[in-house]
């Protein structure tokens, strides 16, 4: 797989006309953009991917339903839809995409990754069987489907259950109130 390159940003999340290979953005700290996609379905129940295990960050821990850098150039919601069809074999249009936000997540980790991303979230709705997905195998150990309730039970105690990114929590709460909302 040839690495990506990606437009960097203003720490305001402006761009600035540059880019560069995805190694060097996470190695300077440039600032850059994700896109986030959480799916739920009609039954109230949200799909979150198992991180796969050769993750270098929070490998096996269960998040986002698709997420991944925009490349260099991407308009942010064909970036979306390129990533839902690369990470769980799944193609939807841009217009099935309901942005509600962007978060900052700005972290240093301990094995020297830099990451200053600008996460632009989507909800969309699951129309197909999970059953029916493609799981990327070098990015997604797994898939499940699990009710609002349990999502709420299985954050409540993200600190200690070793479940979710307990560093996420906020970011999950807003998602999860943004979902229950539409549905």
């Amino acid at each position: 797989m040839k690495e990506e390159y990606i437009d960097i940003v203003t720490k305001t999340g402006k761009p600035t006309g540059k880019s560069a290979l995805k190694s060097e953005i996470h190695v300077k700290g440039h600032y850059h953009n994700t896109a986030h996609i959480w799916f739920y379905t009609n039954k109230g129940e949200i799909l979150l991917q198992q991180r796969a295990a050769s993750k270098v960050i929070c490998p096996l821990l269960w998040d986002v339903s698709v997420a991944g850098h925009v490349d260099a150039g991407e308009i942010l919601e064909s970036g979306a839809v390129r990533e839902i069809e690369e990470e769980i074999g799944l193609t939807i249009s841009e217009d099935e995409l309901n942005k509600i936000g962007i978060f900052e997540c700005f972290t240093t980790y301990p094995n020297g990754i830099i990451d200053n991303e600008f996460h632009h979230t989507f909800i969309a709705e699951l129309k197909v069987d999970i059953n029916k997905l493609t799981p990327q195998k070098e990015e997604v150990e797994a898939l499940k489907l699990v009710s609002t309730e349990v999502f709420k039970q299985l954050l409540k105690n993200s600190e200690t259950n070793g479940h979710f990114v307990a560093s996420n929590r906020k970011y999950y709460e807003f998602v999860l109130d943004s979902i229950q909302k539409t549905l």
